[in-house]
């Protein structure tokens, strides 16, 4: 089958289109042959290895401290069952599914073979597999930030970097929990932000949304990059800021913040569940959902897929053709 494989890590230009041999499922595993994957952040991240210094040694031992150990990345698929082994009975062969492998990787391929027992989602007939591929990362991971800041009808919810792969699903996933949205990006990408149904939109380049003295209930801070403490005073008393990229001396300020006041901070990493994939789908599906894809590239561009991705110029998602449905 062919794979996108890379040998070392760096820039794009280490990841190589080549034939490997196809898997075969064993016990309790299904063999999906993938039509589509994704291009994350995370899989830049990954492939260049640039982390904070936090996580940089134990996860360079689980990825291999001086090769990769794993040379196929990409962390969302959307296929085709084709095999199942033994102890399935959860997914048919001929079913479209689709879900997140984790730490896994492994979606740069023809083919690759996943655990019965992980989450995965059913895909619905009129959702592509390329809108389908989308939802473990993005779609998922909004649904969990927003979750886990407790939102509730009514709420005046700010997104910052609400135009990226989390950010185009977490302002219309909060437009449906009855929230009124605000959201931060770059002017590019202020057009699409609305047309998604932010009430009111902020370009960062030209006005810090920590200094404009509006005050949120809820604070989702996807880039990083916002001041802690300012964030803090950008919230009601009883406001919650939720740290979906949070840096290491803002987890570490986050006990005492909880502690000593009303306002709360929450980071926590997103679990894969079938129910929450299967709910983000069904929302697509309704129509209540639209799934923002940038660009699409055949498996043979990944290189420049990924360059893409690192210009910081995408909107929502980008796709990976790993074969025609």
């Amino acid at each position: 089958m062919k794979a996108v494989c890379f040998s070392k890590y760096g820039p794009p230009e280490v990841l190589e289109l080549k034939t490997v041999d196809k898997p075969s499922p064993k016990n309790g595993e299904v063999l999906v042959r993938v039509y589509a994957a994704t291009v994350t952040p995370g899989d830049c991240e990954l492939r260049c290895f640039k982390f904070p210094f936090w996580v940089w040694i134990p996860l360079r031992l689980y990825m291999g401290v001086f090769r990769p150990r794993r040379p196929i990345i990409g962390m969302e698929f959307s296929g085709v069952v084709e095999a199942a082994g033994e102890s399935v009975d959860t997914v048919r062969i001929g079913e479209a599914v689709f879900g997140g492998t984790g730490p896994n990787f492994g979606t740069y391929a023809e083919y690759r073979c996943q655990s019965a027992s992980a989450a995965i989602g059913k895909k619905p007939a009129n959702v592509s597999h390329a809108e389908a591929a989308t939802i473990s990362v993005g779609g998922l991971n909004a649904l969990h930030y927003l979750r886990l800041g407790k939102i509730r009808d009514g709420d005046q919810v700010l997104i910052n970097g609400a135009a990226g792969c989390f950010g185009t699903y977490a302002i219309q996933l909060a437009k449906h929990f009855g929230a009124n949205v605000t959201g931060v990006d770059h002017q590019d990408k202020l057009e699409i932000m609305t047309e998604l149904g932010a009430d009111a939109v902020i370009d960062y380049t030209k006005e810090d949304f920590t200094d404009n003295g509006v005050k949120y209930d809820l604070i989702l801070e996807v880039t990083g990059k916002a001041s802690y403490s300012k964030c803090l005073g950008s919230l009601k008393p009883d406001g919650r800021l939720v740290l979906a990229n949070p840096k290491f001396m803002k987890m570490l300020r986050t006990p005492l913040t909880n502690l000593l006041g009303r306002k709360k901070v929450s980071f926590a990493f997103a679990k894969d569940r079938s129910e929450d994939l299967q709910y983000v789908a069904d929302l697509i599906a309704s129509n209540t959902l639209k799934v923002v894809i940038d660009r699409s590239f055949p498996l043979g561009q990944i290189v420049e897929a990924h360059r893409y991705v690192e210009s910081g110029s995408k909107i929502g998602q980008v796709v990976v053709q790993v074969a025609e449905p």
